[in-house]
């Protein structure tokens, strides 16, 4: 075991739901093993500015059910300029912080190996983002609260769209994958999904919503993936429009409520599992490595 002194946690990138319980895992697991926590606020560009908090027990009461991040997030132009980093360093050797546990995507990760290689300053990485979109593990901290709040409006959409025969297209998040669309189309009994894996046929897609008309389908729902090389919802809606106009046709784009609210019960344990096993491995030695 390492005997480490003291480290730093932070956010960066997109806020994804449970990132508080991972914060709150962090900082306990850290003190009961006499080790001082401190927080660094709005990620690298935090980090740079030397904008750091000391973490005690205390602080991080009745954060676990809460959302977005009490440490805030950032993306940092900065952090990838030589110069960003190396002010970056002397902001942690300056303040004694030995390591850090990163919370966030692969953006968030490939800064922490490049300052790994440049400066030494160990980091162990934890998946944090609601698109699912890393490789190495099976779900990240936030997509399955992602998911519930989208199926939850889905569900909703459902409702007002059987009461007037209306086809809609409900575009979700994701960037370039098509996790939360694809999760989503199968839970919310959609007629199809739109996703960036697959190549995009509307002719196809056409297709499968006349058979639903002539079937007597009241209503139809496309879930559409934000990253599609299609376009999104609005562009997808108008190819398929000016082919099939049987239903009245609406769009829907359910945006950042996807990020927001609280985090359900599996994000809470996850995020409290992998900022336990984020300390252990800080503990154990181990460098540009990601929980999970």
């Amino acid at each position: 075991m390492s005997e480490l002194k003291k480290i730093a946690v932070m956010t960066s990138g997109g806020d994804a739901p449970g990132m508080n319980a991972c914060i709150r895992a962090v900082v306990r697991s850290a003190i009961f093993n006499n080790i001082e926590v401190v927080g660094i606020h709005r990620g690298y560009e935090g980090m740079i500015d030397g904008d750091f908090t000391k973490l005690e027990s205390h602080k991080v009461s009745n954060i676990i059910q809460r959302g977005g991040t009490i440490l805030k997030s950032a993306r940092s132009e900065k952090f990838r300029t030589k110069e960003g980093r190396q002010k970056a360093y002397e902001q942690l050797k300056f303040a004694g912080i030995e390591a850090f546990v990163a919370i966030g995507g692969d953006g968030t990760f490939r800064g922490a190996t490049v300052f790994e290689e440049e400066f030494g300053i160990r980091c162990i990485g934890v998946p944090g983002t609601i698109d699912n979109d890393l490789f190495g593990t099976d779900y990240t901290l936030g997509f399955d609260t992602a998911i519930n709040t989208a199926i939850d409006a889905i569900d909703k959409i459902r409702d007002t769209a059987d009461s007037h025969n209306r086809l809609f297209f409900v575009e979700v998040m994701g960037r370039d994958a098509g996790f939360i669309a694809l999760s989503c189309a199968i839970a919310g009994g959609a007629e199809a999904v739109v996703i960036p894996e697959t190549e995009t046929n509307i002719d196809a897609l056409i297709s499968t919503l006349e058979k639903g008309w002539y079937h007597k389908k009241s209503s139809a729902i496309v879930v559409v993936a934000e990253g599609d090389e299609a376009g999104g919802a609005y562009d997808i809606a108008k190819m398929v429009k000016d082919k099939f106009s049987e239903y009245d046709t609406r769009v829907a784009v359910l945006g950042h409520i996807q990020r927001g609210g609280n985090p359900s019960v599996y994000d809470r344990i996850l995020g409290s599992r992998l900022g336990v096993a984020a300390v252990e491995a800080l503990m154990e030695g181990r460098k540009n490595e990601m929980a999970g």
